[in-house]
């Protein structure tokens, strides 16, 4: 008997029948014997639509009653997830995130996992129960109720695994694997049988809606192996797991684009020590995570002055602007310029590290397709531009064209 930690995200139990599937599949796994854990995820276009609905009562909701709105997408689906097992005679039971004992910091909208107190979920494992818990929630140190950003049910299925000491855990969605590159985008993306988390989490940082970048960092950090795979078919789907040998035989893993990102300059910075600490500061105060950044060299200026160019999720943008023109007189910028319209193109890949010549061919692929660099950023296992987003699906095309489907080696 295995104990399974099994996540569903909102495409697979987007409608009454693809619940009864997922039900259905829960109960294949129980025939054999297995402890059944299901996180679930909203149906699809759920959460979405009640992010709408708050915008149209009120331009900026407040966060803590956003996550109280929000999490009432799961909260549906685990009933009804339930219900299904329940019509074919297992026995079921649902519970919030706070019900599972899933306790969080109190950032609302983008809440950290602190602590897992699994003694209910063991409990009705105990009673030979599925047990069904919301993802993408839990609970503050004062009972408030939170949630941990987009894909955060990806998280709550890793960090479960890990305080369950999960014998499997199954990440189900709707493409059959982590391919490299995104087959809606390149229709000759393949599908990779195994990746590790460092490449995976590069992937997923970088745009790839596979899995959530948080998720996959807790499980590199507790080394939790697990399998992105389809709730559709039951073909084999990827693993992940840490990093072998024979991975750093290839150079080019994926190649990944994020449309959702901003851009924000700051002109006429002062150019003086403490400037900066104070821009990224207020943002990082704001729980706003900043990405690229590039400062330009000042020369003749005085007193001398500088631009400071970053990126952020575009979601980010609003509350950003509000916050950097609230504090434009300590920060001391003359202008404020934000772009909506960039793609952020990269490719990772653990072989990287042992060879050169990469970020020659890639710069050299976008400049035969006329495409401008805007920003570079570069690590051990990646690089990543910031290019226009009217040519971002074109750029990727041809980067995967040049990286993974041709044989010409790099040199």
């Amino acid at each position: 008997m295995s104990l399974i930690v099994q996540k569903f995200g909102g495409s697979s139990v987007g409608s009454a029948e693809l619940i009864k599937n997922v039900a259905r599949r829960i109960a294949e796994y129980r025939k054999n014997g297995d402890q059944i854990v299901v996180v679930v995820s909203a149906m699809k276009g759920v959460t979405d639509n009640l992010i709408k609905l708050a915008r149209d009562v009120v331009g900026t909701p407040a966060e803590r009653e956003m996550d109280m709105l929000l999490s009432t997408g799961e909260q549906t689906t685990i009933a009804l997830t339930a219900m299904a097992l329940h019509a074919l005679g297992w026995e079921a039971v649902s519970l919030t995130g706070s019900q599972a004992g899933i306790f969080t910091d109190g950032v609302h909208t983008k809440a950290k996992i602190r602590d897992i107190s699994p003694k209910k979920i063991h409990h009705y494992l105990d009673q030979d129960k599925v047990v069904i818990v919301a993802g993408f929630q839990g609970q503050s140190e004062d009972g408030q109720i939170t949630t941990l950003g987009r894909g955060g049910s990806d998280l709550t299925a890793i960090a479960l695994a890990a305080a369950l000491n999960a014998d499997l855990c199954q990440i189900y969605t709707d493409v059959d694997g982590v391919y490299t590159a995104d087959p809606r985008i390149v229709p000759n993306a393949t599908k990779l049988s195994e990746i590790s988390y460092d490449e995976m989490l590069e992937l997923a940082s970088l745009g790839a809606k596979v899995m959530q970048s948080r998720s996959v960092e807790f499980a590199k950090k507790f080394n939790v192996v697990f399998e992105v795979r389809s709730s559709l078919t039951q073909t084999t789907g990827t693993l992940i797991k840490k990093e072998s040998s024979n991975m750093e035989n290839v150079v080019i893993r994926g190649v990944s684009l994020d449309k959702n990102q901003a851009k924000i300059t700051l002109v006429n910075v002062p150019d003086q020590p403490g400037v900066a600490a104070r821009i990224f500061q207020t943002l990082s105060d704001a729980a706003i995570n900043v990405d690229m950044i590039v400062q330009n060299i000042s020369h003749d200026s005085s007193p001398p002055a500088t631009d400071l160019s970053f990126t952020i999720d575009q979601p980010d943008l609003p509350k950003a602007l509000n916050l950097i023109e609230a504090h434009r007189e300590k920060m001391g910028f003359r202008d404020i310029i934000s772009n909506e319209e960039i793609g952020k193109l990269s490719i990772v890949g653990v072989g990287m590290r042992s060879h050169s010549g990469v970020a020659a061919r890639m710069f050299q692929i976008l400049a035969e397709q006329e495409i401008n660099i805007d920003m570079i950023s570069t690590s051990e296992i990646k690089i990543s531009v910031v290019i226009n987003l009217e040519k971002s699906e074109e750029a990727m095309k041809a980067v995967h064209r040049a990286f993974l489907e041709e044989s010409t080696p790099i040199s």
